[in-house]
């Protein structure tokens, strides 16, 4: 019989765990020992320019300091790349992928100069769409870097359209909710250096390992519906969602890892125990 409650914590091993991964893991290890289900601990290192081996070694430490337990072995991302290049090879066969050779600066100006980039949210979401395919060629022949972007455009009409598409949410405002991916636009699922990234091998393993339940934070809503998207268009299953709220540190700001925040390797050295941590936590 296949469990009926299985989660997981996927952190990405780019910087020392902070007060807001401790919640997050919290929150989805307890869940699952309230049901009776599984525990699972995955790492997300398929950018291979940012993980480190040293912040894989520290997630596992600051994880069993905090008391939690998981099973055995935890799924590298890294150690199965065929998979998730296997997805994207079956998404550019089907014709909704498209190579975009625009920088990040480029993009950006591009967006200023649309009509409708007065939208933060427009302008975060124009990509620029395909080039022709002479021009394709010319920056393919001189080596140029390159993206794989998701049209959502080509996706919608292979699916017939979006509104079927939809999802159980049970903490972020409960219901039913119906994908609109075109907030987040044609989404980045590779690159030519690095092959698949995270949004889709996020998908890929959630349904090799059985996750029926995801478990994370509330910033990662919008990206809920490109992936209900690859579910479809994978024939993958969809999981129940939990978004729950983000912790904030004392300036009313999530804590981040770019941000400095203080991280659980820190207030191990200044004596925090794990104890009085999860109690502040609320665990």
């Amino acid at each position: 019989m296949p469990n009926r409650f299985v989660t997981r914590f996927a952190p990405s091993p780019t910087g020392l765990l902070h007060r807001g991964h401790a919640f997050s893991a919290l929150t989805a290890w307890t869940a699952a020992k309230t049901a009776g289900g599984r525990f699972l601990l995955r790492i997300e290192d398929t950018d291979f320019t940012r993980c480190r081996s040293e912040f894989q070694a520290a997630i596992l430490d600051d994880l069993a300091w905090l008391g939690l337990d998981w099973e055995s072995p935890v799924r590298r991302q890294s150690e199965h790349r065929a998979a998730y290049d296997a997805a994207l090879d079956r998404l550019r066969e089907m014709g909704v992928l498209y190579r975009c050779f625009r920088t990040r600066k480029e993009l950006l100006a591009l967006a200023g100069m649309a009509r409708h980039a007065d939208d933060p949210a427009d302008a975060r979401a124009f990509a620029g769409g395909p080039i022709t395919p002479d021009e394709e060629a010319a920056l393919l022949a001189r080596g140029q870097a390159f993206a794989w972007r998701l049209s959502l455009t080509a996706a919608r009409d292979r699916l017939g359209g979006f509104d079927a598409l939809t999802w159980v949410e049970e903490t972020a405002d409960p219901g039913v909710k119906t994908a609109a991916p075109e907030t987040l636009g044609d989404m980045v699922l590779g690159r030519k250096d690095i092959g698949a990234g995270y949004v889709i091998a996020s998908v890929v393993d959630d349904a090799l390992q059985g996750v029926t339940h995801v478990i994370r934070g509330e910033d990662l809503i919008e990206t809920t519906s490109v992936q209900r998207v690859l579910q479809a268009l994978l024939d993958l299953p969809t999981p129940v969602y939990r978004h729950h709220p983000l912790l904030l540190g004392p300036d009313g700001k999530r804590y981040a890892k770019r941000d400095g925040a203080v991280t659980l390797a820190a207030l191990r050295d200044t004596g925090v125990s794990a104890e009085s941590l999860r109690a502040e936590l609320g665990f």
